[in-house]
């Protein structure tokens, strides 16, 4: 077998084998296929495209490429959620010990921010003494004994999709939904949870840009879940404008408290509930109106924020800490951002906000870029909303004033002011199971 035959048939049109895929997946890995070569056939899929078949394929060797956390132990009833990542999506938070709170069990990786979509991992650790890190057997007690455990990406976990990332990154190759699909997939299944609930964004602030496109990317990822023997949802929600009403890691940490203690409503509760039902419905085999009214009940008892602060207090964080935080901790600057006229707030450009979010500080533009937890973006008007001029549309905060300048022009560069209010559109527009 030869990687050039393999490139070949795909470029022609052709369905590779598993043996086939095996072989790519295996050579990249271990250095005997070159980037050059992995990158013609990266680009071969990206125009042919895959089957399902060979998707599922695709998905497997990666997840099975490296090292697989062994889940068994909780039976039935670990459950995972994924976002493909948005502007103020705090959802982990809040999701997760909700989950956790009616019996699930949270074994959960998670990401830093990169670009303008923010990372959980960040969120984290703006958390007085919070840990990310955890050896695998620690992991594993904790989500025994308390249910929930989210820590940071590490050890050798699916290292044929870090390197394929990689390269795809910068081989113009991110965009294909095989490809994607694999990548998310494949992370998934070898976190090792038998349920997983996608978060597919759809909007300016998201990969996928329409409700269409979310859609064919989330019936690919539940297709090979599915196929590889777990049970899947995802939900359609829309990020055309910034989730809740921070943007920033402290900020969004407060956020996400005051929707677990029952001091905010709105689009971000709506969401979260939304996401914890779906995800209870997997584990605890209950019908969604039942799987709601746990989720909600959980809120409104108080047992949800009880169950975060065993959970921040088992990595090390200030549990008190999550009590006393107040938006714009930590920050030296507090501006605000005023409407430039009359009008109705017609139009959000989420990743351009989401930009605004790093120039303060609050993002990184490369991975090694350090970043001010305290900075970030309260949100105050959002679309839809009446504005008069001079109103207050959101507050940035920071510890750079050099940045209050450009990202107070971006900011208003992501908004359309207009005489009439525009058309209403859903928060959550499918559910795929």
């Amino acid at each position: 077998m030869r990687i050039y035959d393999i490139i070949l048939k795909k470029r022609n049109g052709g369905i590779l084998t598993g043996e086939e895929i095996a072989y790519f997946i295996d050579g990249y890995v271990d250095g005997s296929i070159p980037d050059y070569q992995a990158s013609a056939l990266c680009m071969a899929i990206f125009f042919r495209g895959m089957t399902d078949d060979e998707t599922a394929a695709l998905t497997d060797c990666m997840a099975r490429s490296g090292d697989r956390i062994d889940l068994s132990r909780f039976g039935d009833l670990t459950v995972d959620k994924h976002s493909t990542g948005g502007v103020g999506d705090k959802t982990t938070l809040i999701v997760a010990p909700i989950v956790a709170s009616l019996g699930g069990k949270v074994a959960k990786m998670s990401g830093r921010g990169l670009g303008h979509t923010g990372g959980t991992v960040d969120k984290l650790e703006s958390i007085p003494g919070m840990r990310v890190t955890m050896e695998r057997e620690a992991f594993l007690r904790q989500v025994e004994e308390i249910g929930i455990a989210v820590i940071g990406q590490s050890g050798n976990l699916t290292p044929a999709d870090k390197k394929l990332y990689a390269l795809r990154d910068v081989t113009a190759t991110v965009d294909s939904i095989p490809l994607i699909t694999s990548s998310v997939m494949s992370k998934k299944i070898a976190a090792g949870s038998k349920s997983i609930v996608l978060d597919v964004k759809a909007g300016s602030g998201a990969f996928m840009k329409t409700p269409e496109d979310a859609r064919t990317l989330a019936r690919s990822m539940v297709a090979i879940g599915k196929a590889c023997g777990r049970r899947m949802a995802a939900l359609i929600t829309d990020m055309s404008r910034p989730l809740g009403e921070a943007v920033g890691n402290t900020l969004e940490v407060v956020e996400a408290v005051r929707v677990l203690r029952g001091a905010a409503k709105g689009d971000l509760y709506d969401v979260c509930v939304a996401l914890a039902a779906e995800m209870t419905m997997l584990f605890a085999g209950v019908s969604r109106a039942e799987a709601e009214s746990r989720v909600v009940d959980a809120i409104e008892s108080g047992k949800a924020f009880r169950k975060m602060q065993e959970w921040i207090a088992a990595q090390g964080g200030d549990s008190a800490w999550l009590v006393r935080a107040q938006y714009g901790d930590g920050a030296a600057l507090a501006v605000p951002v005023v409407a430039p006229a009359d009008g109705y707030l017609t139009n959000m450009d989420a990743e351009a906000i989401g930009g605004a979010a790093v120039i303060l500080g609050a993002g990184r533009s490369k991975k090694e870029d350090d970043i001010d937890h305290s900075a970030g973006i309260l949100v105050s008007k959002k679309t839809g909303d009446a504005v008069k001029k001079g109103q207050v549309l959101a507050t940035l905060y920071t510890n750079d004033a050099a940045a209050i300048e450009p990202a107070t022009q971006r900011y208003l560069g992501a908004l359309t002011i207009g005489p009439e209010p525009p058309k209403a559109t859903g928060l959550i527009f499918d559910i795929i199971r």
